[in-house]
């Protein structure tokens, strides 16, 4: 299958500023998968690559963008289901799949 014919996916990673510990908030990765738990390590391995030079385009389309150092992310505590495009009039189902 086509990478551009799998569901959208949307990750939550909860953030927390070290240098400031009152901020806190929500990176939000979207990105294709065929499943939960393959949405679940693409960010991981998308924020590892901000620390290398830009490869061109990702073939699996998870990418991510403006490393912050002072912020933190709790792996850990993310969620994942199916994403929701809020500017679309079609809105996914909920086969039990959501979890956000």
């Amino acid at each position: 299958m086509d990478v551009m014919d799998l569901p959208v996916h949307e990750v939550d990673v909860p953030i927390r500023n070290t240098a400031q510990p009152g901020l806190s908030g929500v990176h939000v990765f979207t990105g294709p998968a065929d499943s939960r738990s393959t949405a679940d390590g693409a960010p991981r391995r998308a924020a590892g690559r901000t620390r290398t030079p830009p490869s061109g385009k990702r073939p699996d389309r998870w990418n991510a963008r403006s490393y912050r150092p002072d912020w933190e992310l709790d792996w850990p505590a993310t969620t994942v289901g199916r994403w929701n495009d809020p500017y679309s009039r079609v809105r996914a189902a909920d086969n039990g799949d959501l979890e956000l």
